[in-house]
């Protein structure tokens, strides 16, 4: 006897090797504490497998965990008075000029204490993994003064039930007390940064490079600082305007650029020779009521590896279903559903930098849903439902 589970009578999206979908019509999976040991078809399973634990899963399909990997999740507040004003024919820059928008959200975020935080951010992880989210990158920049990023940071360490990763983004927006001195805020961004990563709190650093955000300059100088320090970057890019913000991430060789709605054919290109992520947020897309596509049909002849991700925040893409930007990357993008299965998987746990789950194979992590589908572009083909049956995370189902 061993403390291998065998997971038999399932439809595999292993989304591994050349096979579309990675597909095995009746396959099986052995897993050994928080890794996956085999992954083949159910005939040629190996002789003499004795298994602590074994499940039929009746053909359900079996796909790797899903993996959102560009989230806001902790904040105080909520923004649903600007939904009104956007319906009325206020832009999401006229909001955040006048002082709503990301600062508003800073002033509820400040005025919440821990407990707080942490019991709205648990609330909104358990709605992802209820989809089957097993991995979760978790941002800051809604604290925007030391002692408010480290406990945003702090809150999304202590979140439980998925692996999260944190991205201190303090180069989010220009918080009140720094009105009129944003090159002196960028300083504080930066000097920050240290003390956080000495607390074990950040895994990557992001920044907003946008005309309402900061310039590339200054983007270059949180960059700057982060590579001193040996953390990764990423990017918001060319969501409202091209900054040329994707090439000056690449050149830090970011994990990934998101957004990406107005990107130009030298910033496609910028990523795939770096091999930068291109993550897409439909949910922000549909939110804003925007119309300026991402140009998915250039990074896909580019062969730039695309992500998607909820995105979810109180102000742009206050979303909680994963499974819903399947679809709408599907039928506002115009991603196949692999491509869109890969984007939630394979592709989000690139853009996080992370190389031991996103597929099912051997030596990765035991992180994999089990659907209540015939097929996996059900995935994508649904939306409002959720045929999640079992989610294993690091092994167990949860």
């Amino acid at each position: 006897m061993t403390d291998k589970s065998l997971w038999r009578g399932a439809r595999l999206a292993t989304l591994d090797g050349a096979q579309p979908w990675g597909w095995v019509e009746q396959g099986a999976l052995i897993t050994e504490g928080e890794h996956i040991v085999w992954v083949g078809p159910e005939s040629e399973l190996p002789a003499g497998l004795t298994p602590a634990a074994e499940h039929d899963l009746r053909g359900a399909v079996l796909t790797p965990g899903l993996i959102d990997c560009h989230t806001h999740l902790v904040y105080g507040g909520q923004r649903a008075r600007e939904f009104e004003l956007r319906l009325q024919g206020a832009s999401y820059e006229e909001i955040a000029r006048a002082g709503g928008g990301i600062r508003s959200t800073v002033a509820a975020t400040r005025e919440a204490d821990a407990d707080q935080l942490l019991r709205l951010a648990q609330r909104r992880l358990d709605a992802l993994t209820a989809e089957g989210v097993t991995t979760v990158e978790v941002k800051s920049g809604y604290g925007l003064d030391l002692e408010s990023e480290a406990r945003c940071l702090r809150t999304a360490r202590a979140l439980q039930g998925a692996q999260v990763r944190t991205s201190y983004l303090g180069a989010h927006a220009l918080p009140p007390e720094f009105q009129g001195r944003q090159d002196d805020y960028v300083e504080a961004v930066c000097a920050w940064m240290p003390q956080l990563q000495r607390e074990g709190l950040v895994d990557a650093v992001d920044a907003f490079c946008e005309g309402i955000g900061f310039t590339p300059a200054q983007t270059r100088r949180v960059f700057e600082a982060a590579r001193a320090l040996g953390l990764p970057v990423k990017l918001h890019a060319e969501q409202l305007s091209d900054q040329g913000g994707t090439q000056l991430a690449c050149e830090f060789g970011a994990l990934s650029c998101d957004h990406l709605e107005y990107l130009s054919p030298e910033g496609v290109q910028a990523l795939a020779a770096s091999g930068t992520v291109a993550t897409l947020l439909p949910g922000a897309y549909y939110f804003l009521r925007e119309t300026k596509l991402p140009p998915v049909a250039a990074l896909r002849a580019a062969a730039v590896p695309i992500a998607l991700s909820t995105d979810h925040n109180p102000g742009t893409s206050p979303t909680l279903s994963l499974l819903l930007m399947l679809n709408m990357a599907c039928t506002l993008f115009r991603l196949t559903p692999e491509e869109a299965l890969r984007g939630v998987t394979q592709h989000a746990a690139r853009a996080l930098g992370l190389a031991d789950r996103g597929r099912l194979a051997p030596g990765l992590r035991a992180d994999f849903c089990v659907w209540d589908v015939e097929h996996p572009n059900e995935l994508s083909y649904y939306f409002g439902r959720n045929p999640l049956l079992q989610r294993v995370w690091g092994g167990k189902v949860t």
